[in-house]
């Protein structure tokens, strides 16, 4: 017989990592014919999902739409999410009690508020695609810092509590299980990757490659900025930086700025950014944090090294340090060039890191990552039916 398994996500369209990770798992799960899968999202109706889903999998969208919201007053928008959220709470229960699934997996996201609340029989997980130290900080520049860092902590609290109900919140890295101190239902598990590729790069390429949203959390202009004097130094080596977002026009400009149009290109989001990452000799991450990091683990599945900063959380758990990349003072645009400079001028260290790098991250693999999924949901399934038997 078939495990149920229901995903909650607010949507598939976008390209994001956590819409890949899920759609990778989902994937891998129902070709195993031992699940049956299906995915809730509340938004995106007339928006097909971004990356290709397995044909048996089902896909119910509620219709909640909580990205009408964003071009709304403060006022407007507060009113309006409560709203929504009553109307996502109703559907969901009635939803999952249709379904009567086995395990249903929170992303953490509304539905976390009540979803171990709703009673329809199923094991209720969370899983987390952040870190902890970037996540649930308010921000509104109207309000006293004070006040903000007591909104965020409350928020946060109100979190914990929530997760406190669940019969396991899982996490990506060792690194941030360590920030979540109050629990005790907590388990790791990382990002599969999402392909084996048969080629590799030879990383002789005078190329780098960098890959993310076009956020300030990704701090891109801090790879600019450096990479400007690594053109000073190297003038025949490039960089191209695959994402979207809505720094893309103060990107660009920053980019004139230092003169460097013809060293450093912003590229569209791509379905085929293992091709990318061959054509490049080395991948440099800047972010102000992550949640896993899966474009290390992406680009190293394709036999280049990573020059990373050492940001929550992620990197320091994927990278060996001088073996497979090089793990960077978080923030450090000096230490960043020299050792951005340091792959550059040592061809043969690059291709060995490139081979190492390739080797190490098989541990990240879909059936390496699937199979402790599936250890985790007998997990909880046998220590449900114990607790049912005994009431």
């Amino acid at each position: 017989m078939k495990r149920k398994i229901v995903y909650c996500i607010p949507s598939l369209y976008n390209s994001r990592g956590m819409e890949k990770v899920i759609t990778i798992k989902a994937n891998y799960l129902a070709s195993l014919g031992n699940y049956e899968i299906t995915i809730i999202v509340t938004d995106g109706r007339e928006k097909k999902p971004f990356f290709e889903l397995h044909p048996d999998i089902s896909v119910i969208n509620l219709d909640i739409n909580y990205d009408d919201l964003y071009h709304s007053s403060l006022f407007k928008r507060s009113i309006g999410y409560f709203q929504k959220q009553k109307k996502y709470k109703a559907q969901l229960s009635a939803t999952l009690n249709e379904i009567k699934p086995d395990i249903t997996i929170s992303m953490l996201r509304r539905d976390i508020d009540f979803i171990s609340k709703i009673n329809d029989g199923s094991v209720k997980l969370g899983e987390f695609h952040f870190c902890r130290p970037a996540y649930r900080n308010f921000k509104a520049s109207f309000m006293p810092e004070f006040l903000q860092k007591g909104i965020s902590k409350l928020w946060m609290k109100h979190l914990v509590n929530s997760l406190k109900q669940l019969r396991k919140f899982i996490v990506l890295t060792e690194e941030d299980k360590n920030n979540w101190y109050e629990l005790d239902n907590v388990a790791v598990i990382g990002n599969p990757l999402p392909f084996i590729p048969v080629a590799s790069s030879t990383c002789t390429l005078k190329e780098f490659i960098a890959v993310g949203a076009l956020f300030s959390e990704k701090r891109f202009d801090s790879l600019i900025n450096c990479w400007a004097k690594v053109v000073k130094r190297h003038p025949e080596w490039t960089l191209r930086v695959y994402g979207e977002g809505m720094l893309r026009g103060s990107l660009q400009t920053l980019i004139s700025e230092h003169g460097i149009e013809n060293n450093c290109f912003l590229e569209r989001p791509t379905n085929d950014i293992l091709s990318k990452y061959t054509e490049s000799s080395c991948c440099v991450l800047t972010s102000e944090s992550e949640g896993f990091a899966m474009v290390i683990t992406e680009a190293m599945s394709c036999g280049i090294p990573v020059v990373s900063y050492t940001c929550p959380c992620g990197p320091k758990d994927i990278i060996n340090d001088g073996v497979d990349g090089f793990l960077v003072e978080n923030g450090n645009e000096n230490h960043l060039f020299e050792k951005i400079c340091t792959m550059i001028e040592n061809e043969e260290m690059r291709k060995e890191m490139g081979k190492n790098a390739k080797h190490n991250v098989q541990r990240f693999s879909m059936e390496n990552i699937g199979h402790q999924w599936e250890e985790l949901f007998e997990e909880v399934l046998s220590e449900h039916k114990n607790q049912r038997s005994h009431k």
